[in-house]
This record gives C-alpha cells, structure tokens and sequence, in this order.
C-alpha cells in the first residue's frame, strides 16, 4: 500500500527539523508514546536503529525505527517494522518561502498475515492516522502544544 501526505509548517526548514529530529519532543506530539531507546548506530544517523513502544489497544505496540537515508535539509528516510507490518517513510522538507517549510510524506506499507487482508478497508485510516500526526507536529511546532 502507498500513499503521500503533505502540510505546511509556518517556520523556517532549519526550526522544523530541529524540532522534528529531537526525540525529545516525541512525546510532545505522538500521544501513546511510552518510550523511545536507541539500540545501535550512531543516533540520527543513516543506518542508526531505535526501538519506539507504543500503547495499545490490546497491549503495547513495539516498533522498530531505522534510519535509511539522511539528506538534511531536504530529506530523511526511515523504516518502520512491527509485528506483520514494514513501513518506509520518506519525509521531505521544503521551504516553500521565507518561514513556511512543505512537509511531505510518502509511505509505503507491506503487511504479513491477517493485515494483508484489512488493507482495502484500512487504507484510509492509515492515511488519516498519518495525517493526524502530522497535524499535532504542525501544533506541537508552530505553538509549542500538542492535541
């Protein structure tokens, strides 16, 4: 499954990216988040890996974040794996004009067993989950608060 997400962020590339690569800030506007460990790599680095645990519904959630490609400014690439489910995410950050940066999201999804028959009724809340995140980034840095 594929699909691209895109907002605008009003502040500059350089203040976006500070605020998106800090893990500190994770909690800040990724709700359920309950800890984030780097396991190896240099940390923010290509080929770094990190383990992300997340609450769920039925118990937690841990996935495992790894850095594929860093390009700053422009781009980071990263893979996401959990249980049935790889994810690649190429985020790309352009600025559009003085202070106002265009995020986009380009997402690929290959699941394993069950999911692999959800993915024509899940398409779309995967999309609005995407966008929803975005969203409380764009909160998060444009005002310092989160959803």
């Amino acid at each position: 499954m594929k699909y691209n997400t895109e907002i605008l962020i009003k502040l500059p590339r350089e203040k976006v990216l500070e605020l998106f690569l800090n893990t500190d800030h994770l909690k800040k506007w990724q709700p359920g988040l309950l800890s984030f460990t780097h396991l190896d790599g240099e940390q923010g680095e290509e080929g770094s890996r990190s383990q992300q645990v997340f609450e769920g519904r039925k118990g937690d959630l841990v996935i495992t974040e790894t850095i594929i490609a860093k390009d700053l400014p422009e781009r980071i690439h990263m893979s996401y794996r959990s249980r049935g489910v790889y994810n690649e995410v190429k985020n790309r950050f352009t600025e559009q004009e003085a202070g106002i940066t265009l995020w986009q999201i380009e997402n690929y999804f290959r699941f394993r067993g069950i999911m692999m028959l959800m993915i024509p009724f899940m398409k779309h809340a995967f999309i609005h989950n995407t966008m929803l995140n975005m969203d409380r980034f764009k909160l998060f840095a444009e005002y310092g608060e989160s959803k």
